[in-house]
């Protein structure tokens, strides 16, 4: 039995009040502020346009989650080269210019923003699996675990319990066949960002500089039911995480 937290529960409001459960819902947070942001409207547009049911085709679909550095972009392309597939990522190329907006906004209209990507990628995702396997680069549950790890504060043990339906998937999202979880450890991620040299984005920064943060999103990310995730450690080799990842897909999806 699903369950809403105790009213008094640390961060089960704040979290249920930023997470858009629906479609419908993100739509009115975004017309909310569309006079004043006109990107706002522009997304708005982008998802009148989206059919209100997507039908998966008969491909599969397959999506990495994890932090920044944990290898979403090398296990990716590499799956989509094995299996000849259709590499999508969220948020999609279409709204992806406007994150910088977004991020400087109240969490609740941050939220809508990634929320509409899911939904306008969903419709992308539906014309893919048509053609071809579908891997995709981030999907909802980094949406929610990223929002839920920000609307708690403290431990792991601070966040909303397992059985809360904030870590449901949406009911009106198209879902995914299987979705893998990279991790790595700690001191090896924050190595991999360091030679990458990118620049970091204040959630990267948060992890960094947070480590109960970075402990509450990955667990928000285990908590994830249908789908829920498969974790994978990044840690080993290339070759030895794409061989695991490749055994993982084969076992549920026939690939």
């Amino acid at each position: 039995m699903l369950q809403r937290c105790a009213p008094g529960s640390p961060g089960s409001r704040r979290v249920a009040s930023a997470l858009p459960p629906s479609a419908s819902a993100l739509r009115q947070r975004l017309r909310q502020c569309a006079e004043r942001i006109p990107e706002a409207e522009a997304v708005l547009d982008l998802l009148e346009k989206c059919p209100e049911h997507h039908e998966k085709g008969g491909f599969p679909v397959i999506v990495f989650e994890g932090l920044d550095a944990t290898g979403k972009t090398t296990v990716t392309q590499a799956v989509k080269d094995a299996l000849n597939g259709i590499l999508l990522q969220s948020p999609p190329a279409c709204i992806s210019q406007w994150r910088t907006v977004f991020d400087d906004e109240p969490t609740p209209i941050k939220r809508a923003f990634y929320a509409a990507g899911n939904y306008i990628l969903a419709s992308e995702i539906a014309a893919a699996s048509t053609q071809a396997p579908v891997i995709i680069d981030r999907y909802w549950h980094s949406t929610a675990a990223y929002t839920i790890a920000t609307e708690t504060s403290g431990k792991v043990q601070d966040l909303p319990p397992v059985q809360d339906e904030v870590y449901q998937w949406p009911e009106d999202l198209l879902k995914p066949d299987l979705v893998l979880l990279l991790t790595v450890d700690p001191d090896e991620r924050v190595r991999r960002l360091q030679h990458r040299g990118l620049e970091k984005t204040k959630e990267e920064a948060e992890l960094e500089a947070n480590s109960l943060f970075r402990q509450r999103v990955e667990e928000s990310y285990r908590r994830m039911v249908n789908p829920a995730c498969q974790e994978v450690d990044a840690s080993p080799s290339k070759e030895e995480v794409l061989k695991t990842v490749r055994e993982i897909i084969k076992k549920h999806c026939g690939l």
